[in-house]
């Protein structure tokens, strides 16, 4: 099954003379199989470069005109894969653009902390910024039906969406592929970050979050645990979002003394990773953690879906000291819309009267198995 990505069409129409149209995403969901699609529906010539290939750093290391000039030759359509590992590439893609007429450039990186910093001031009105994720379910559901939807929803709790995995029939062939993305690829970015070297604190503390999906987290707590101080642990956070393993919700607050805000809470992008880091592929009734689970499975596609469409927001949690509490909240336009999420269907759930006396206007829904598919896709 070869599934269509959301942001091709759009990634398409970027493609403009003397634009850089940049690509992120974690290793292995799919940035060099999206290019390729891509450069098959793009009717002219293109010169495709690899940012791991020592020739090409070779090849673009003078940074001048008429070296970049000779390396294109006639064509006007450059691709680099894995830009991050070409020094100065900010300052080599302006350079480009600003000098070569008609150039379009487009560019994937698997690591923000490289390809973000490097590209960022040098182009300001140059770029377009895309993000690939593993497959969506809005991506699933456009090959299949709402039963075998239904039918693989269990799966994608416990393995993910990796594009590979769909390749796998066997349980033990996509825990062992798992186990490879973790250890060979996330992981080994993250410890060549500035020569980290501790890698049990690494995996430590991503167990811990994997423990803790949903709950707001102390990082001078977890320091401590860890014997590792509050700045490492903000460090290391910090990493594992720039490498695509995790991200940062924070707490809501506008008109209430007691709503929570200095903690946050921490979700994984992709359940399987969440999984293989505290190595548990137990089926759901096996299981004590399908609460967590959910949530986190619910806030991922969420997340994925509204990027794709391009729907600008910012996404919250909600708590009071008194422990009111709801699981996202979204700012769109000025409006508010609550979530909480039930694994079991519940009709009756209601928002806590603190949030509805202090946001009259907000909206209110219980996300479960019933209406899930509405929210995500």
């Amino acid at each position: 099954m070869l599934l269509k990505r959301s942001i091709e069409e759009k990634i398409l129409e970027k493609l403009q003379p003397n634009k850089v149209v940049i690509l992120l995403g974690a290793r292995r969901v799919g940035k060099t199989q999206l290019v390729k699609s891509i450069l098959s529906k793009i009717n002219e010539p293109y010169l495709l470069l690899n940012g791991d290939d020592v020739e090409m750093l070779q090849a673009l290391e003078t940074r001048s005109v008429s070296n970049y000039n000779r390396l294109l030759g006639s064509t006007r359509f450059l691709v680099i894969d894995e830009a991050q590992e070409i020094p100065d590439i900010g300052a080599k893609l302006k350079l480009m653009v600003d000098s070569v007429d008609g150039l379009k450039i487009f560019v994937t990186g698997s690591s923000v902390f490289d390809l973000t910093n490097k590209l960022g001031e040098p182009l300001v009105g140059r770029k377009t910024t895309f993000y690939l994720y593993p497959f969506s379910q809005m991506e699933f559901a456009e090959q299949e039906n709402f039963f075998e939807t239904k039918a693989h929803l269990e799966e994608r709790l416990i393995f993910g969406g990796y594009p590979e995995l769909i390749h796998l029939d066997q349980t033990k062939d996509k825990i062992d592929y798992l186990k490879e993305q973790v250890n060979s690829y996330l992981l080994k970015d993250i410890l060549a970050y500035e020569g980290i070297q501790k890698r049990d604190k690494i995996v430590s503390l991503l167990q811990m979050i994997a423990f803790r999906i949903g709950s707001e987290l102390s990082l001078e707590s977890i320091g401590n645990d860890l014997q590792i101080s509050k700045n490492t642990v903000e460090k290391y956070l910090d990493l594992f979002s720039k490498v695509f393993i995790i991200y940062k919700q924070t707490g809501f607050r506008r008109n209430l003394n007691n709503e929570i805000t200095k903690k946050s809470k921490w979700y994984f992008m992709d359940n399987g990773i969440r999984n293989t880091l505290i190595n548990n592929f137990n089926l759901i009734n096996a299981r004590d953690d399908i609460g967590q689970l959910w949530e986190n499975y619910l806030h991922s596609e969420r997340t994925k879906m509204l990027d794709y469409k391009g729907m600008h927001h910012s996404s919250y949690f909600w708590r009071t000291h008194n422990k009111q509490e709801i699981d996202r909240i979204e700012d769109r336009d000025g409006k508010l819309f609550a979530y909480e999420f039930k694994w079991k269907e519940s009709k009756k759930v209601k928002a806590p009267s603190a949030f509805t006396n202090a946001y009259h206007n907000a909206s209110f829904e219980c996300i479960d198995r019933e209406n899930y598919l509405d929210f995500i896709s």
